[in-house]
């Protein structure tokens, strides 16, 4: 995850010629309804054309209750060091595709392949207390192809939601073998009949698309300052550019997602941040940084 910050969604709408009364969506805080744009595309893959709700529930405990909080969503990332044979079971039982979470761009703590990575450690990602990783390596490509991946997707989840991939826009060095690694990652799960996902990474996405299933855009509208240790919008013209490039890539067959983050009770910040979403032709997602809030009722547009 990389939050990033600052002011609000009406100028976004506004500037796209979008009234403000047709685009409220349902669901959590949410409420009302949206028309679909007509250049939206359905996903390439028909196990996502079903998908309306999406929970990013990287915070959840999955403990015994976890198959009822997240039943109610279509589309579910957990954890993928965490997910269980039983817990997948049950909620593809109820029609929900699940995606397992695995960081490709960093090495992250008390994992279970964390001594293994541990030579490809880069400089270290304070905010998230963990490192960027040597990409680079062929030695951490094989890592993660040849044994995390695998390990993960035992589970039997649906696929993988790949996150970091973005850390190629601050190490350009990096760039053409995380290409390669998506690339790998993507021959192995596809070839399993599973999905790939991964996030952010505007500048870069486009060389990822060919070997994605979907994209989650997080910050859309409000975001998490680890400075300040508050949740605030972000600026109109970033959120005008996350909308469209969500729309771009809607258009080209993935399935879109768009996660924001907000202060618990601020019901104005996620009727807006689920407003832009929809209008994007994204599924809406809005959570505490930390990703342990699930909402009453899964947003919906």
């Amino acid at each position: 995850m990389r939050p990033d910050s600052s002011p609000g969604v009406v100028v976004f709408l506004l500037a796209l010629g979008v009234a403000l009364a047709p685009v409220a969506c349902t669901g959590g805080d949410g409420g009302g309804s949206r028309e679909t744009s007509d250049t939206a595309s359905a996903p390439h893959d028909e196990r996502l054309t079903h998908v309306q709700t999406f929970a990013l529930a990287l915070g959840d405990p999955l403990d015994e209750n976890a198959a009822d909080r997240l039943a109610p969503f279509d589309l579910v990332v957990i954890d993928g060091e965490g997910a269980t044979p039983g817990l997948v079971e049950s909620l593809q039982a109820d029609g929900g595709v699940v995606l397992g979470y695995l960081s490709v761009g960093t090495v992250e703590e008390e994992r279970g392949w964390t001594a293994a990575a541990d030579p490809y450690r880069l400089d270290h990602w304070e905010d998230w207390d963990e490192d960027y990783a040597d990409v680079a390596d062929p030695g951490f490509r094989s890592l993660m192809v040849d044994r995390v991946a695998p390990e993960l997707l035992r589970s039997g989840i649906d696929g993988l939601f790949l996150d970091n991939t973005d850390m190629v826009v601050d190490h350009p060095a990096q760039a053409e073998a995380m290409v390669d690694l998506v690339a790998e990652l993507a021959d192995l799960v596809h070839g399993r009949g599973g999905l790939v996902f991964t996030q952010n990474g505007d500048p870069v996405i486009d060389s990822l698309v060919e070997y994605l299933d979907g994209w989650n855009r997080e910050d859309v509208s409000f975001t998490y300052d680890f400075d300040s240790g508050t949740y605030i919008p972000v600026p109109a013209s970033d959120t005008a550019a996350a909308g469209a490039k969500l729309r771009s890539l809607a258009n080209e067959g993935l399935l879109v997602t768009a996660t924001d983050y907000v202060a618990d009770g601020d019901t104005d910040a996620t009727r807006r941040a689920v407003a832009a979403a929809c209008e994007a032709d994204a599924v809406p997602y809005v959570a505490d940084i930390a990703l342990t809030r699930l909402p009453d009722e899964p947003y919906r547009c």
